[in-house]
């Protein structure tokens, strides 16, 4: 993969050495030289490279600002470059990757392009399984219900087949899912995943649970008007007195019980 670098100097000296350390990196291309803060914000929105190495100290506009024109969530991975040591607890403030204090040798520019590499092929990585997600969801959308569930897990997506699910739990501003032995937690209400879980298989019986119906064992008469459901795994659920209905309508056999 080429990484796409935009070199924002003021000094042709300093942009003509980051070149030379960069003249022999067959995976990095230039895409833009600027020499001012101005020229560096339209380069970057119109080339939208992988990495910036951007000078601190500019006039009319320095890095900083730079920074804060495009915004920081539509930054590229950035290296600051600079000759004053006193801006670098401002520049990893500012989420820089790496800060580079002139004069710099070979070895350490090497240091901090060795980490812009994994830094972008780590974004690249994320945004390709965004997509894929998002695809997956537009898909689920059209089979109206969907099917897999995607959870992340270790910095990875995987997918869990909703027929693997024996209940969900609400948890604060997630929801917790629990497929056999394991429990995924995701960013969700209970109530969005109760509008994209096919009816027919999962049924609401708490305002903080809902339960896959395959997995359901007995339900139990209990206290107040209650009931206990319990899963085939032994998992024990207390179902809403409200709830009541949805055992009726499964067509489940409520046993006697306390």
């Amino acid at each position: 993969m080429k990484i796409r670098a935009v070199i924002v100097d003021d000094e042709g000296l300093a942009r003509r050495s980051i070149l030379r350390f960069l003249a022999g990196q067959p995976d990095v291309e230039i895409a833009a030289e600027c020499g001012d803060g101005s020229s560096a914000v339209s380069s970057i929105l119109a080339e939208k490279p992988d990495l910036v190495f951007l000078d601190v100290q500019m006039p009319e506009m320095d890095g900083f600002q730079v920074l804060r024109k495009i915004g920081p969530s539509c930054m590229p991975v950035t290296i600051f470059v600079t000759a004053y040591d006193n801006y670098a607890l401002q520049a990893f403030e500012v989420n820089a990757l790496d800060y580079l204090l002139k004069p710099f040798g070979r070895e350490r520019f090497e240091q901090a392009l060795a980490r812009a590499r994994q830094r972008i092929a780590e974004k690249s990585d994320h945004n390709t399984a965004q997509r894929l997600v998002a695809m997956l969801e537009d898909i689920s959308k059209q089979n109206e219900f969907i099917e897999r569930l995607p959870v992340t897990e270790h910095g990875r997506i995987q997918f869990v087949s909703t027929r693997e699910i024996d209940w969900i739990e609400a948890a604060g501003n997630y929801v917790r899912v629990h497929a056999g032995p394991r429990s995924y937690e995701i960013r969700a209400t209970l109530t969005d995943l109760e509008h994209k879980l096919n009816p027919r298989d999962f049924q609401r019986i708490h305002r903080s649970s809902l339960v896959n119906v395959q997995r359901i064992k007995e339900i139990h008469p209990w206290f107040h008007g209650y009931h206990l459901v319990v899963l085939a795994n032994g998992k024990k659920l207390r179902m809403s007195r409200y709830q009541t209905i949805t055992a009726q309508r499964l067509g489940l056999g409520i046993s006697r019980g306390r």
